[in-house]
């Protein structure tokens, strides 16, 4: 405790300084809660439960466009389509960084794809777009391999017998499995101890963003990391997981000249081979460590969270379930195999997939960027090095783009022909430089699984419960509260 105390002695000065200063240039940027010593403006999320609303409600009372501060953070937050348009499609090149955080540095070093900048990430993005065609993202050879896990889930949900049953852990091992076989090059056992812990760390990495714990790790590194506390368990778990894909690594090395490149990390390693003798090549095991780290985190959350809420969603709307339900039968019969490019026969189904999307989306908002240079949005200063928070969410809810967009309508989708359209205002997986490079392979994941399911099932609450509560629980993902469910076979006619 003395050497916190020392710690914090020496900084007040260098404290009192920053804030003299942001006080004085408070009329230069978009406006937003008065910033308090310290803490700044944090004071409006700190003490208080962070939900789905936190940011349009800063929005209502200061406008599209407004400030945050803190631990010496400057925040500026886009709320709407028009604002997160302007700073990520209209201004991409101006907001193509993220932020470089005290944990974000102490987790990543800098390096994969999701929060490196500069030349490591050009590169490493390259690659791993060109790397993920190969390995035929969007094509046949990856959709079997969805299909097979989309196979899994029914075996499992047929084990039930329609007896009420928890779906996040089945769901969670064939979406992870998905990654892991593009990545790793093999899949999990659901009762595999290995796989297990890695999802158990995976879980406390996930949660740990938008707990109190992180704004005090950002705001006060020195002190917080002298301390117990969530954030050692958090540290902990993204370790775990380094290590875990390290071991991976050093297994592919061990028998690299045995076979052609078959995964992810094949291909990587046959890259830094390739590259050995580049001085501008980034290529090198902490980066292909923190790429399969990405790729695992970014890869399942989303698309867990999607389906989680896809089968929660049809148990409360069965009109709609049984809508779907009747135009694939419909339109391809029972004995048609399903694959992702049926969506242009199934409209319907189409569009409330993309509803689900909408009306839940995965994340609390979306990735933050960083500006690297002054410029002008709607009239105010944006400066170099603030950090950009795009309120997608706010985006998806936007009542200037969506009819009805508090409520669960797949007809957001569809044109009075009942033909399908894609909106503008559709942006779950971010826009511009930044934009999500998994959106296929999570597109192709959600409908193969969400129809392969819905072909064979009628999901309904449990016996006993009138509706299944839509309470969410906050982590970097938006997912529904553990519930349970009835999956009851379909039974076709002749």
């Amino acid at each position: 405790m003395l050497k916190v105390l020392f710690v914090l002695i020496l900084r007040i000065p260098r404290l009192i300084l920053c804030y003299l200063k942001q006080i004085c240039s408070l009329k230069r940027y978009p406006p937003g809660p008065f910033p308090l010593p310290v803490i700044g403006s944090m004071w409006r999320r700190l003490g208080i439960d962070i939900s789905e609303t936190t940011f349009r409600k800063l929005a209502k009372q200061y406008g599209n466009i407004y400030s945050l501060w803190g631990g010496g953070y400057h925040c500026i937050v886009l709320c709407g389509y028009q604002a997160v348009r302007g700073g990520l499609i209209d201004h991409s090149e101006a907001f193509v960084d993220r932020p470089v955080t005290t944990y974000l540095l102490d987790t990543t070093q800098g390096k994969g794809i999701l929060f490196s900048n500069g030349h490591t990430w050009k590169q490493q993005r390259r690659f791993s777009v060109v790397t993920m065609r190969k390995l035929g993202f969007g094509k046949k050879g990856m959709e079997s391999q969805i299909q097979e896990e989309a196979q899994q889930l029914v075996e499992f949900f047929a084990d039930t017998k329609g007896q009420p049953c928890d779906p996040l852990l089945p769901i969670t091992k064939s979406v992870a499995n998905v990654v892991c076989a593009a990545t790793f090059g093999h899949q999990f056992s659901i009762e595999d101890k290995d796989f297990l812990d890695l999802m158990e760390a995976f879980s406390v990495v996930s949660k740990f963003g938008s707990t109190v714990y992180y704004l005090l790790y950002e705001g006060f590194p020195y002190i917080m990391k002298h301390l117990p506390g969530p954030h050692q368990a958090a540290l902990s778990a993204v370790e775990m997981m380094i290590l875990f894909v390290k071991k991976e690594i050093k297994q592919h090395k061990e028998n690299q000249n045995l076979h052609e490149p078959e995964d992810f990390i094949d291909f990587y390693l046959f890259q830094m081979e390739k590259s050995k003798n580049d001085p501008n090549s980034t290529y090198d095991e902490d980066n292909l460590a923190q790429c399969t780290f990405d790729f695992f985190v970014a890869g399942t959350e989303t698309t867990l969270t999607y389906l989680q809420w896809a089968l929660l969603l049809m148990a409360t709307h069965l009109d709609i379930q049984d809508k779907v339900y009747k135009e694939m039968e419909n339109v391809l019969g029972s004995s048609h195999s399903i694959r992702y490019e049926d969506w242009r026969k199934l409209p319907y189904t189409n569009a409330v997939i993309h509803e689900i999307m909408r009306n839940k989306y995965s994340l609390l908002f979306g990735l933050p960027r960083q500006c690297v240079q002054d410029i002008y949005l709607n009239g105010f200063l944006i400066p170099k090095g603030a950090v950009i928070l795009p309120d997608l969410r706010s985006v998806l809810l936007d009542p200037e783009h969506w009819e009805t967009p508090e409520e669960f309508n797949p007809n957001h989708f569809l044109d009075k022909e009942g033909n399908f359209v894609l909106k503008e205002a559709f942006l779950p997986f971010g826009a511009g430089a930044r934009s999500c490079l998994g959106e296929l392979l999570a597109k192709i994941e959600i409908f193969n699984m969400f129809t392969s399911l819905l072909r064979q099932f009628r999901f309904e609450p449990p016996e006993g419960v009138e509706k299944l509560s839509e309470e969410s629980i906050i982590g970097v993902a938006v997912a529904p509260s553990p519930y349970k469910i009835c999956a009851l076979p379909r039974i076709r006619t002749p």
